[in-house]
């Protein structure tokens, strides 16, 4: 299901994709996230996506009421708060993206799938 936004003149459908890629851009700008990560079903590997491959990290779903729910799988930086990662990330997101988008977040989820040193 796409994000939609009523106009005075018609409807605009947001891809959820377009959705996923932006909110990845600006997650990866958070203090204390290394990158989004992909996690292989076959054999549990994590990787860490490429700056173009960043919307595989990310899950988008669209409530009934067109609200954006969102998990985010990342790789955090060794030695920083994870709690104080997850805030920053979140309401640098939900801020963003509600921008963005025009749409409201309902709910984002923090997967943490690695810890990585910065180089």
């Amino acid at each position: 299901m796409n994000g939609c936004i009523n106009s005075g003149l018609g409807r605009i459908v947001i891809d959820t994709d377009v959705i996923a890629t932006y909110a990845g851009s600006v997650a990866v700008e958070c203090f204390g996230i290394i990158g989004m990560a992909a996690v292989s079903m076959k054999d549990g590997l994590v990787k860490l996506l490429r700056r173009d491959s960043l919307r595989h990290g990310i899950s988008v779903k669209i409530t009934e009421d067109n609200k954006i729910r969102l998990d985010f799988h990342v790789i955090v930086a060794y030695g920083v708060n994870i709690s104080t990662i997850a805030d920053n990330l979140v309401s640098n997101v939900k801020y963003k993206v509600e921008a963005f988008t025009g749409m409201e977040i309902d709910k984002i989820n923090i997967m943490v799938e690695g810890v990585r040193a910065i180089d």
